[in-house]
């Protein structure tokens, strides 16, 4: 296949075939992509402290 008809089949296909998502669907996503990274966020923060603590706890009975 050439450029021309595969520019041509993806430009038809996006147009007619595609099911885009309204504006409130997109919002919802959005929002819902940043409060799960928030969450990821969150939590890989307080594992971050918590083997801070861990490693503090080893080094004091070290040295």
């Amino acid at each position: 296949m050439n450029l021309k008809g595969y520019l041509r089949e993806s430009f038809t296909e996006l147009v007619h075939k595609v099911t885009w998502p309204t504006w409130s669907e997109l919002q919802n996503s959005a929002v819902l992509v940043m409060v799960a990274a928030l969450i990821f966020a969150v939590i890989v923060s307080l594992m971050d402290l918590v083997f801070s603590r861990i490693m503090e706890f080893v080094y004091s009975l070290l040295y």
